[in-house]
Formats: C-alpha cells, structure tokens, sequence
C-alpha cells in the first residue's frame, strides 16, 4: 500500500462524554465489531471480575471510571482505527481536553434517560472551539427515556449543535422494537425477550409498504412514518463537507451494552469521518503527506506495567513516516533519540511496530527525556502548540508520611506529574511542595498510586487558594516587578518547568494585585 494510501485508510478519534454515559462500553463493543477482542469485559458486572478493556489501572478496575485515557487501535473493513477512550469524569478532565489535541473528530456520547449532562458542555465547547467534526450517539435506547425529538432539541440548544439524524428509534424503554437506519434504508430489529440479540437487519426500501407493519405492528409503523415525515421537514439533509467543517453533527441511536446501532455508527463513520488532517505549529501548517516525519507528545503515562517501572510517551504523528531504530530530533532539547522499541496499543497490550504514519499512536519508552507537548522531527525545528496546562482548582501541600521512603516519594511525584495529572508546584519562601489539580479525586489517585506504584505514602494538608496565576512580567529589571516579588514572596512559587507562578488567595486579591501591577500579565494557563 502507498504512502498516501496507508494516510487516507487512517481514522483517530476521541469518545467523550458525562461520566456513565456508556462511553467505556461503546469503546468495547467498536473494539467487538472491528474483531479486535471475543468477548466483552462487563464494565459494571464486578460478580464475574471483569473489567472494561480499556480501563487498565487498577485504580479504575476497583472504581468502575476511566481515569487515564487509553488509546486502542485496529483494523475494520480495510481502515485502520484508533480510538482515544477518555476519562469522563470532570476531575480527570484536563487529560480529556489534552487528548483532544490528538483527535481528528470525536463521538459525543448522551444518555437516554439524562440527556445533556454538564461534563458533556465543556467537552463540546472545547471541540467547537478547535473545530473537531461530532457525531452524537445516544445511548442506552433499551430504557425509558426522554423522547427523541426532546433529546434532539436540547443537543440543539444546550451544545449549540446543527444536528442531523441518521437513524431514528422504534419506540424506547420496553416498547423498544429497533433502529430505522436513515443512512442505510433498513429496519434492525430488537429480538424478543432477551433483549441480547440482533436478529435481523430488513432492507426496507419503501416506508409505505407493508412490510415494516409485519416487522413491528401497525401502531409502531404508524408512528415511525409520522416521525420520520417530522425528521424530514425538520432537520437538514446530511451534508459530509458541512460535518467535517464541523456545521454540522449527525446522531445515531443505540445501546451499546446490547450491541445495538454500534455497527451502524461504525459502517458510517468509517466512511464520512475525517482522514489525518495539517495542524498548525509556531512556525507553519503541516500537512500529514508530507515525506519529513514530525510528531507530538500529548500524553505521558508512569507505570504501564508495574513489574518493569516503565514510562511511556504517547505520540500523535502528524506527518510522513515514524521508522523504527531513525534517530530522530527532540526539538526541546535539541538532542537525537533513535528508538528500538516503538509500541502500537491495545489498552495495556502493546506491539512493537516498524512503521507508523500519520493518525497513529505511538508509544515510546521514555527515561525522562519527554514532557507534554515536546515536538519531535527529522530535522527540521517547529513546535506544535496549543497543549496548555490549566490553572489548578485545588491545592493542597503533600508531606512524606515515610521518612524512610524520601526518594521513593520524590521519583514517584516527579513521574506522576510529568504525565500530567496533577501540578507541582514549590513554594520560593520555604521550598515546601504544593500539589493542584483540576478535581479532588486526584489527589486519591496519587496517593494511591505512590503506595503501590511507588511504595511511597504521602499525606495532605489543605491551602487556601484561588487561583494559581503563571506570571509574565514586563521586564524583569524594572523596579514595579522587584517590588511584586518583595511584596508578595510569600504567594509566589515555581513550576515544573521553574516558571513563575502566583497564588491568589481570594478573586479580590488576584484583581487588586493586577491593579496595582499593571506591567505584569497573569495568565490562567501555562502557554502564553
């Protein structure tokens, strides 16, 4: 296969949603039709001890939530597909916003019964704002829920979408009867009592003929005509052009725990979703047929595999061909790294691969040399952007609660917050670390995984403040930011990376102080 073809066969995408809106289960039953695993682990069955393939830590096995995003890839149809399954839940929400970046569109997962939730604003919200092409798929058609017009109106209004549906419903809750595939012509019935099986999908050429009263009774048949009329008059044809310019948003209907509307979701969106496309860095727009290998790093995770220690480094390629064993530039360090062990992914499982292109995922092994958003390239220096790390919304000191463990605890923080989770944070006047993040239960997910990724133990204490600001002053020399730094010693601290950071203690304190500096710029993420 050509170098181009291998690109247009591509297709990566990210599910998003509210938490247990079915995102993990969809994630699944794709993997089930594209024959890439036999058998479904039941997310929320804990009596059998399964657990949901894409949910590998074990923190998220004991929890039932995804916390980290996992990235799986394989082939249906002659495509090859990589889903981006990310955390829904709103405390892991930077690793979702961070994701994004690698995604070239994105399914919307919705509840039946819930609707739009508000998880699922923000995530949409970040999506228009870079212009991803959405599907919505609502799911979990077999309970009662809301009526599918309503569903469509508040998709409509609550995301600010212009939604076009592919498939409509048969009824809903127990008078579910099945799927009329708009995209396809035919009716997928839902087989009797057991509610587990697709029995038959009926090509159905005409909706006036008497067939569809045979498939699901006479009033059933009625009302899908009289709705059907509705999506016609209401709803605008679909578009492809308009959808990938992201104008336009096609909705599925289904149940992904039985298996039902999945395939119809997939056949469709193998065929309209977006192939890899240019992204812009600093310097300029690169395109993914470009013969020069470039690529960026979105996602960091310690510990893939507890037994070895490992840190793995994922890269979205961006163009030409990422080769096994090719010394390649780290632009940040402006070193070369040639790397022999590149892994494509399964959720844990992972496979070396000699040859990745453009859409990929890979996963290098890293002893440190990476952090989010660093470029790497044949040669040429850019830097892709548009990675931020956003202020935090919780801070709290972290103490060693093993005075014999110091090293264990400093390693295991430094490697953690290289991934991203959560921010480091020493303070200048006393050198004591503070750690934020964006939700409360990461502080739970660090210090679970320092006692047993680590064998570290940390305690917290809480602090007090608002917002945690990066500073940018005008010039260093001019005596307003000497006395910025005299007078506020001791909210000042730096990052990670040693930039300058400020915490504000309350919004007045934060508006006062850049009143009263006006040279000073304070910015609420760390790319400015």
């Amino acid at each position: 296969m050509t170098f181009i073809e291998e690109i247009n066969r591509r297709r990566t995408f990210g599910i998003i949603s509210h938490p247990d809106a079915g995102k993990t289960t969809l994630t699944e039953k794709l993997l089930l039709f594209g024959g890439a695993i036999q058998e479904a682990g039941a997310v929320k069955n804990n009596k059998i001890k399964k657990s949901a393939t894409s949910d590998f830590m074990e923190i998220e096995k004991q929890r039932g939530i995804s916390v980290a995003t996992s990235v799986l890839a394989f082939d249906y149809k002659n495509y090859k597909i990589n889903i981006l399954d990310t955390p829904g839940h709103k405390d892991f929400a930077e690793d979702t916003f961070r994701t994004l970046t690698a995604v070239d569109s994105v399914i919307v997962v919705v509840d039946v019964a819930k609707g739009v939730e508000e998880q699922t604003e923000k995530l949409v919200e970040v999506c228009r704002m870079r212009n991803i092409p959405m599907i919505v798929f609502i799911n979990k058609l077999d309970r009662e829920g809301k009526d599918a017009f309503d569903l469509l109106d508040e998709i409509e209004q609550k995301l600010g979408l212009t939604v076009c549906p592919l498939s409509f419903p048969i009824g809903m809750g127990w008078e579910f009867k099945g799927i009329y595939n708009i995209w396809e012509k035919n009716i997928n019935l839902f087989s009797g009592d057991s509610r587990k099986n697709i029995e038959d999908t009926v090509e159905i050429s005409d909706l006036n003929s008497g067939e569809i009263d045979r498939l699901v009774g006479n009033k059933a048949a009625d009302k899908l005509r009289e709705e059907l009329e509705l999506v016609e008059g209401i709803y605008p044809e679909f578009d492809k052009e308009a959808y990938l310019k992201s104008e336009l948003q096609p909705v599925f209907f289904g149940s992904a725990l039985n298996n039902f509307g999945v395939r119809e979701l997939l056949d469709c969106f193998v065929e309209i979703a977006p192939k890899p496309k240019p992204k812009y860095s600093e310097e300029r727009l690169v395109e993914p047929q470009e013969n020069k290998f470039t690529g960026f790093v979105f996602k960091i995770h310690a510990n893939m595999d507890p037994n070895h220690r490992d840190r793995l480094a994922f890269i979205k390629i961006v163009s030409g061909k990422f080769e096994r064993n090719t010394p390649y530039l780290h632009v940040r360090h402006n070193k070369k790294f040639k790397f022999s062990s590149p892994n494509a992914f399964f959720a844990e499982k992972k496979e070396i691969v000699d040859v990745s292109y453009p859409g990929d995922i890979v996963g290098l092994h890293d002893t440190g040399n990476f952090k989010i958003g660093d470029t790497l390239t044949e040669g040429e220096v850019i830097h892709y952007k548009g990675i931020p790390s956003f202020s935090p919304e919780h801070f709290r000191y972290i103490n060693n609660a093993d005075p014999m463990k110091a090293k264990q605890l400093y390693k295991g923080i430094d490697q953690l917050m290289d991934e991203g989770v959560a921010q480091l944070f020493t303070l200048e006047l006393n050198g004591r670390k503070v750690i934020g993040t964006v939700g409360a239960l990461q502080y739970e997910v660090i210090q679970y995984r320092l006692e047993h990724e680590y064998g570290a133990k940390c305690s917290y204490e809480n602090l007090s403040v608002h917002k945690a600001c990066w500073v940018e002053p005008e010039d260093e020399k001019n005596e307003e930011f000497k006395e910025f730094l005299r007078v506020k010693q001791r909210f000042l601290a730096k990052d990670k990376q040693d930039q300058l950071v400020f915490f504000a203690d309350s919004p007045f304190s934060l508006q006062m102080t850049q009143q009263k500096y006006p040279s000073i710029k304070f910015h609420m993420t760390s790319e400015f």
